[in-house]
């Protein structure tokens, strides 16, 4: 630590015998002001718990097991620029465990794309002048409205939230310059390029509509598809089972995760343990208090188990390894 030329991630190696790889994932930033409210601390504990076991019988790893420290999973994405230096090739299999509602070993995320628009107009005195003013605020109120009405025309799947992240200065004031900050969502990355652009003509009908002028970047990382690995969530709920833990139907994909760009770059398991009764949702106040409850602490020794068992399967069963990489070729 530092790694990967990020000062607040980290990687720790275990070696053993023979020629496999595998990486258990660790997750621990939270959200500003709610906290721990989508369980990172809960997840995290569970991959270090994993290798502290792996660290007291390494004549059970097969190769190499690492323990990566991937960071801001809910906004840059540190994993997407790991996938692009290469440091998830030729894994055998990267793995982490999420908090949820539920118990499931298959999860489907949406594609995601970050979207800021600026726009700028012409200050003047708001209550003297204002017809010599281009209200910038207008713009982005505008470009809201334009999106609220695109939602009845894209798939239901798709999610187009945002924030206005600078509204002008003072009410006395025509707002000279206003931002606002989007996550736009689908199910595939060929249709969500289709709904970004329609969400950028918003933007630009807008800035005309109010004589302004707008600005559009990527203000954080793309998250990437998430490949399935159907041999993979086979093991993993033959393990769930074994444990005594009841597979739940595969999660809703309302959300998205830079394990995206993992599972392009190597065969990749994203499961969930449920840490909250069902209904209680992540990045909410009631999922925050959950990190500190007892199901949360028996999710750490759980979690660990699940990992442990996995990766020594994958470890030691030709047969099992060869179907998880057997997969991955085939979803490319």
């Amino acid at each position: 630590m530092p790694f990967a030329d990020m000062p607040t991630a980290f990687k720790g190696r275990l070696k053993g015998r023979g020629k496999y790889k595998i990486a258990f994932l660790i997750e621990y930033d939270a959200l500003p002001e709610i906290g721990h409210a989508c369980g990172h601390c809960v997840s995290g504990s569970i991959s270090l718990l994993a290798g502290l076991g792996f660290s007291t019988v390494k004549e059970a790893i097969a190769g190499e097991l690492d323990l990566i420290g991937t960071p801001a999973e809910e906004t840059t994405g540190a994993k997407v620029d790991m996938a692009e230096k290469g440091i998830f090739d030729n894994y055998d299999l990267s793995i982490m465990i999420h908090m949820a509602d539920k118990n499931c070993v298959k999860v489907t995320f949406l594609v995601m794309d970050t979207l800021e628009f600026t726009f700028t107009g012409k200050a003047s005195h708001a209550a003297a002048s204002p017809w010599h003013g281009k209200n910038a605020l207008n713009g982005v109120q505008l470009m809201f409205h334009a999106i609220d009405m695109l939602r009845q025309h894209v798939l239901p799947e798709v999610r187009m939230h945002g924030i206005i992240s600078q509204g002008g200065e003072a009410p006395n004031i025509v707002p000279e310059k206003s931002t606002a900050q989007f996550y736009i969502r689908a199910p595939k990355r060929n249709y969500l390029n289709q709904v970004v652009k329609k969400v950028k003509d918003c933007a630009k009908g807008a800035a005309i509509a109010t004589q302004t002028t707008v600005e559009i970047r990527h203000f954080e990382d793309s998250f990437d598809e998430f490949r399935p690995n159907p041999a993979g969530e086979s093991l993993l709920a033959h393990i769930y089972q074994e444990m005594g833990l009841k597979v739940d139907r595969e999660g809703p994909g309302v959300g998205s995760s830079d394990i995206g760009s993992v599972s392009q770059r190597c065969p990749a398991l994203h499961p969930m343990l449920a840490i909250t009764k069902p209904g209680v949702g992540l990045h909410t106040r009631e999922f925050a208090a959950a990190v500190k409850g007892e199901k949360a602490h028996q999710a750490i020794i759980n979690g660990a188990k699940i990992l442990a068992l996995t990766a020594l399967r994958v470890f030691h069963e030709e047969t099992t390894r060869e179907a998880i990489a057997q997969d991955f070729q085939s979803n490319q």
